[in-house]
């Protein structure tokens, strides 16, 4: 008898089902977990490998977040219409009724400020201040229709990585690898990196698991020195003692799983292993040395450096090695005008920092065969308004646009050189091919194997997903 514990006859009905030897802890976690899934995780490993609803079409995500906004109007969208009316008020019809963050009602229209071109055979117009982007041109689908509901940075970025615009909800990351698990077992399954002056508005909130079992977390990585902190041994303490601690730690660890059901018991085990294992294998992933001089120039990465673009180089080597998501944030695109913010000199420093890297990423990932089967996305949380905003010294720079944007993806069976979507002369409404966020989480669901309005979670009385009680597949961009 355990001390202290009452008499068979005196315990409650919640000391049964805690000590019941049955495991009924167990066996409702696992059917939890596995109610939409085939292979389905148990607690013992829950980021084992496993399929989805339907056949996949690709397996892994490299997520290129441009945190602030890029101005599509700058960088992806040629309105000749829109500069022949540069400095007068819009129509009414065009604002009534809409919100903006910072303009005032007397806001008046901002013609491009730089020169396009057409390029590839899929005829993309750019801006000149992406020109490694020509190489990519006929290698994704450009969507150029883009909707989202959110015009704040925090919450619109919640919303493009989470499908909610207030923290506790799940990360598109959290959401994959709860379905399917991850190849890699030296490794987290979803990994972010960030790169750029700061973090990103709305923090680790970006990044959480919410109400998933934390295994399913993003795990950040730094981008130089450790790429974790204390994960290296404590002096004095030899591989053979870690060794001896960690089993000690995980059997009493699984004696409590096995008693409790706890998911973040399992979590606690899976993490004491993980970071076992990535004392070795992490530092082996940072290290660029080892990459040959035309893959380093190809990037414009440099070993031992931290950037964006030794961060694009990591993305491609952590799918390689089996990581199911990868999430790299670039700070900062907040262009509103002003001394420190604006689309003269600020917009140009940042495209100089993201443009050869992101096109890299895409011709690496293809000429190693790894193209087919990851998908790469790229865009912010919103755009940039038609409106122009003045603010500091007359730099010009432009509001938080919500009602039409661009965004591409590659890869992972999304057509190559397909340009969907279209906005107004003006670059405020969107006019045809529209896809929402809720669209785009629901495609990339789709080509990693999930019906999206299946993959859900209960809690709290009723079943989550990633597009809430929302979202369509948007078939016409996949091949």
């Amino acid at each position: 008898m355990i001390p202290n514990m009452p008499t068979l006859h005196q315990q409650t009905r919640r000391h049964f089902f805690e000590r019941c030897g049955v495991g009924l802890g167990s066996i409702a976690l696992t059917d939890l977990l596995s109610r939409d899934c085939q292979g389905a995780a148990t607690p013992a490993d829950p980021m084992a490998p496993r399929r989805g609803h339907h056949a996949a079409k690709a397996k892994n995500v490299i997520f290129l977040f441009m945190a602030g906004g890029p101005s599509q109007l700058e960088l992806f969208e040629d309105k000749p219409r829109l500069r022949e009316f540069h400095g007068q008020l819009p129509p009414e019809s065009l604002v009534k009724g809409k919100r903006f963050a910072f303009l005032p009602k007397d806001a008046k229209l901002l013609g491009g400020q730089r020169s396009f071109g057409t390029y590839g055979e899929a005829r993309m117009t750019l801006g000149d201040l992406l020109p490694h982007h020509r190489k990519i041109v006929d290698e994704v689908t450009w969507l150029r229709g883009m909707k989202t509901d959110v015009f704040n940075h925090g919450p619109a970025k919640l919303f493009m990585n989470t499908g909610f615009q207030v923290p506790g909800r799940p990360s598109m990351g959290s959401w994959v690898t709860y379905g399917i698990g991850s190849e890699s077992r030296d490794l987290p399954g979803f990994v972010v990196l960030q790169s750029g002056p700061r973090g990103p508005r709305g923090g680790n909130a970006l990044w959480s698991a919410g109400f998933l079992p934390s295994s399913y977390q993003g795990v950040p990585f730094r981008g130089s020195g450790a790429p974790i902190l204390n994960l290296s041994n404590p002096k004095g303490i030899d591989a053979e003692r870690q060794r001896d601690f960690t089993d000690l730690v995980g059997t009493l660890n699984q004696q409590r799983l096995d008693l409790t059901g706890d998911p973040e018991i399992a979590t606690r085990i899976s993490a004491y292993e993980m970071a076992y294992r990535m004392q070795s294998s992490a530092p082996e992933l940072m290290d660029l040395s080892g990459e040959s001089q035309a893959t380093l120039d190809l990037y414009g990465a440099k070993p031992g450096g931290s950037s964006y673009a030794n961060n694009c180089l990591l993305a491609r080597r952590l799918v390689e090695r089996g990581v199911r998501f990868v999430q790299l944030y670039h700070t900062n695109w907040d262009h509103h005008g002003g001394p420190t913010e604006n689309l003269d000199k600020h917009l140009p420093d940042i495209c100089k920092e993201i443009d050869q890297a992101s096109a890299a990423l895409v011709l690496d990932l293809k000429q190693r065969g790894l193209l087919e089967d990851t998908i790469v996305i790229w865009g912010g949380e919103f755009g940039r308004t038609p409106m122009g905003e003045v603010r500091e010294g007359g730099a010009g720079g432009r509001d938080h646009h919500i009602d039409a944007f661009t965004m591409w993806v590659a890869g992972g069976g999304f057509k190559a050189g397909k340009i969907h979507g279209a906005s107004d002369d003006f670059g405020y409404e969107v006019v045809e091919g529209a896809v929402h966020v809720h669209d785009l989480h629901a495609t990339i669901l789709h080509q990693l194997g999930f019906d999206h309005e299946r993959l859900t979670f209960r809690f709290q009385g009723r079943d989550f997903r990633l597009t809430d009680v929302h979202g369509k597949v948007v078939r016409e961009v996949l091949g």
